[in-house]
């Protein structure tokens, strides 16, 4: 499932969950503004309160931050050791800080540790300028990034989540923005979201994720705070090799949002099962394919596809597969030819998008016309 899908598919799980509430554990009540617990393989909400709640993100903008400076290095326009100037902007910036000087270099990878653990607006302001050649310019990357991950209910204004009326965002588009990280930036989460400490200038800060210390499950993500958008969380963790993903914003301390989050963490994973459905590039179905070399693709997908489940209900789901028909050649590997829908206890429990296993060219000019009969006579 490519990004932009994990990003709508989200978004149609959001809308569906008022229609599931009767099936789903009761989920606590934080003291929060608003929050969001996704279960990551399936992008189920498994809880959600004002999600769509337009607030200050803060610190959590340099979610996008770095999304962009991972996309910068994947195409090789930064590299880790590529010493950046500090520009007397950034110097100046107040907030968190790593301590850059002005007129110095710094590597790519400090700055990165420095934004992501020390929440550095000063590294995130010298990214910026690196990638897109000043801040403004790099918001309008963010705002055009944001759009095609189907976060249609934020704006950026800068790169750092310094106080702006025009900056916002929501608990499900933050969820969407650290899904897609988290996805298409594995090892790069890994290495630096679980960090505990960072030192730079003689200067050791730690991380201001209280949960890394609190839960060994949790190795990630993001902090942050201003006045306006009060003390917030987006977190994740793994257990029995199920990742959750917490958004909680607006709490009322450091230890609240660490708390609240842990709250619904933990919720998620006593509350419900997983339930390993079709295995990474497990054939699912052969589904029927027009005008192609062969007439025959195989369906399923990329990835393990785990469900979670409220405590003892697995063996009480069933499926259904519906092929998207006509389905006509050429497919590429990856390309949704169906959806799979999932009842449970013979309620509607969701529906996700099969892929294409396999490539399926074009056939030849008489397999074509062959082919083109039958679906005049169909």
């Amino acid at each position: 499932m490519s990004v932009r899908q994990s990003s709508l598919f989200l978004f149609a799980l959001f809308l569906s969950f008022s229609a599931l509430a009767q099936q789903r554990p009761v989920p606590p009540v934080l003291a929060a503004k608003s929050w969001l617990l996704i279960e990551m393989s399936s992008g189920q909400v498994l809880a959600a309160e004002q999600p769509e709640q337009r607030l200050e993100p803060a610190s959590l903008t340099k979610l996008m931050t770095a999304y962009l400076t991972f996309s910068a290095l994947r195409q090789r326009t930064l590299t880790l050791d590529q010493p950046l100037p500090v520009s007397e902007r950034a110097w100046r910036m107040g907030g968190s800080k790593m301590f850059v000087k002005v007129d110095t270099r710094v590597s790519v990878e400090d700055l990165i540790k420095g934004m992501i653990v020390q929440s550095g607006n000063d590294a995130c302001i010298v990214l910026a300028e690196a990638i897109a050649g000043s801040e403004e310019n790099f918001a309008q990357m963010m705002n055009r990034e944001a759009r095609r991950l189907g976060m249609t209910q934020t704006n950026f204004r800068n790169s750092t989540g310094m106080p702006d009326p025009e900056h916002y965002t929501t608990a499900r588009d933050l969820a969407i923005l650290a899904t897609a990280l988290i996805k298409e930036f594995p090892e790069e989460y890994r290495k630096y979201y679980s960090m505990k400490e960072f030192r730079y200038a003689d200067i050791t800060q730690p991380n201001r994720n209280r949960l890394l210390w609190n839960d060994p499950s949790v190795d990630g993500m993001k902090t942050g705070h201003t006045e306006a958008a009060g003390y917030c969380l987006v977190s994740s963790a793994i257990r029995d090799q199920r990742r959750l993903l917490a958004v909680v914003l607006g709490t009322t301390s450091d230890a609240a949002r660490s708390s609240e989050s842990l709250k619904l963490l933990n919720w998620g994973f006593l509350s419900h099962d997983a339930a390993v459905l079709y295995r990474k590039d497990q054939g699912i179905s052969a589904l029927r394919v027009w005008k192609g070399s062969q007439n025959k693709v195989q369906a399923g997908f990329p990835n393990d596809f785990i469900l979670a489940v409220p405590k003892g209900t697995a063996k009480a789901l069933q499926v259904e597969l519906v092929s998207q028909q006509p389905l006509m050649a050429p497919i590429q590997r990856g390309q949704t030819v169906g959806t799979l829908k999932v009842s449970l206890e013979g309620k509607p429990y969701g529906e996700y998008p099969i892929q294409a296993l396999e490539n399926v060219p074009v056939a030849g000019i008489f397999g074509r016309a062959i082919d083109a009969v039958k679906l005049w006579f169909n």
